[in-house]
């Protein structure tokens, strides 16, 4: 009976200890909000980098790096919430992808943004610039059209 007591404490002290994690964790997404320092740092980097390229200037291994930098921070991002700020983002590092041959991260890039920014100016940006790679992209079927066809 007392190996019974004293099991059970155990389990539930556990679980209070992963029911306070879980609602730490919570109140942290909520809170996860893009920083403007982080937006503004990006997108100057972003902006650099462009005008690099366009310029036909090569880039320096510590452009690559913060090119590649870029692009994991955004990813990371992604993971805490996404936010319409991200999109402009996201497509201008698609662009410098695209530019730089480095289509498969590139094609990442324009997808995240039909994905997950369908709503903003960037999407058909995105999916235009993926057909001009030859990515096939599928529209989301119409749930109304296939519900109307299955009933009929």
């Amino acid at each position: 009976m007392k190996k019974f007591i004293i099991l059970t404490l155990i389990g539930v002290i556990f679980a209070s200890i992963f029911a306070i994690d879980a609602q730490a964790a919570k109140k942290g997404k909520a809170k996860s909000k893009i920083s403007k320092e982080f937006l503004e740092q990006t997108e100057t980097e972003i902006d650099r980098l462009t005008t690099k390229i366009y310029g036909r200037a090569l880039l320096s291994p510590q452009d690559n790096e913060s090119l590649i930098t870029i692009k994991i921070k955004l990813d990371n991002q992604m993971v805490q919430g996404s936010a319409p700020e991200l999109a402009p983002l996201y497509y201008k590092t698609g662009n410098i992808l695209k530019m730089r041959n480095l289509n498969k991260d590139a094609i990442e890039c324009y997808q995240t943004v039909l994905e997950n920014f369908a709503g903003t100016a960037f999407a058909p940006k995105a999916k235009s610039a993926l057909q001009e790679m030859g990515v096939e992209i599928k529209e989301p079927e119409n749930i109304d059209e296939n519900l109307s066809d299955k009933i009929q």
